[in-house]
């Protein structure tokens, strides 16, 4: 069961708007050895991106880690809008119920670097993948991170 796992170890899960401008958890700051953000930064206004970066970062302890994950630009999404002529694919707030954005390294390492983060690994992981069954090829681009924060 896993709530009895999470009951004799300190795992904890909880809800929360990262973009909150006041973010408060139910746990103490700087008590986080890591955080996760897969796939979570790309469905935020990127007005907010940086906020969030800077909340979460308030939780994490000296040497705590930032692990992201997210997508790159030119991925599935803007390939596939390529034949309507549309190239530069960066942020759609209202095509579909979803809002998407398409991250660059570099966007990625300000936004960690400026809530005071150092980078240990910013990397693109490109991918072919391949349908077999519908026999269709879709390129596949992702932004990989790993920031800490400093132990001072």
């Amino acid at each position: 069961n896993p709530m009895n796992f999470m009951m004799k170890t300190n795992v904890r899960p909880s809800f929360c708007d990262i973009a909150a401008d006041n973010l408060v958890l139910p746990i103490p700051e700087s008590s986080l050895d890591i955080i996760t953000s897969i796939f979570v930064l790309s469905a935020i206004n990127p007005d907010k991106m940086s906020n969030c970066i800077k909340n979460l970062s308030r939780y994490l302890k000296p040497g705590g880690h930032i692990l992201f994950r997210d997508y790159g630009r030119m991925i599935w999404l803007s390939y596939d809008l390529k034949t309507a002529g549309v190239f530069q694919i960066i942020f759609m707030p209202e095509a579909t119920v979803l809002k998407f954005y398409f991250f660059t390294q570099d966007e990625m390492d300000k936004l960690f670097v400026s809530a005071g983060l150092v980078k240990v690994q910013n990397i693109v992981d490109r991918r072919l993948q391949v349908n077999r069954a519908r026999k269709l090829k879709m390129y596949r681009v992702w932004i990989q991170c790993k920031y800490m924060k400093p132990l001072v």
